[in-house]
């Protein structure tokens, strides 16, 4: 394996760089999603924490996922 310099750039995701735990994800997504909201970009906030948790592989039963909501929203 090659050193890297400071010049070099990382290109592709580290592999196994991510081990945050789903409520760890939970909360970046939550962030995230009021990030949205503060930036105006909110179109239908239930979409778009449902596309964000399926993307992270992340299952909530009706009522964690109402919270998650509120959360977001609050």
């Amino acid at each position: 394996m090659q050193a890297l310099s400071m010049t070099d750039t990382q290109n592709e995701p580290m592999q196994g760089g991510n081990h945050a735990t789903d409520a760890e994800k939970l909360a970046g997504i939550i962030g995230q999603v009021k990030g949205d909201i503060t930036l105006g970009n909110e179109g239908d906030i239930r979409l778009l924490l449902q596309q964000r948790l399926s993307d992270a592989g992340i299952e909530l039963d009706d009522s964690e996922f109402e919270k998650a909501l509120a959360d977001a929203t609050a």
